[in-house]
């Protein structure tokens, strides 16, 4: 698989932002408030998940993270 794009890395970024919001969100109650406390919980572990498998990107070469200091002053000025 080829690195990523700085475009793909961007909207990987973006991504990154909506689970931080959800995760936000349902803990301060200002989302899912009438579902089921599992559920809440639930919401909260994928979108966790989806961070802990985004920080662990690499590069083609297996080592090297895909998120630099470069790409994310980079992500910044957008």
């Amino acid at each position: 698989m080829a690195d990523k794009t700085a475009d793909e890395i961007a909207a990987d970024f973006v991504a990154m932002g909506h689970s931080v919001a959800v995760i936000t969100d349902v803990i301060a109650g200002d989302s899912m408030a009438d579902e089921e406390a599992a559920d809440r919980q639930a919401a909260v572990d994928r979108n966790v998940e989806h961070l802990e498998l985004m920080k662990a990107m690499k590069k083609e070469d297996g080592t090297t993270s895909i998120w630099t200091t470069k790409v994310l002053q980079q992500l910044m000025q957008q």
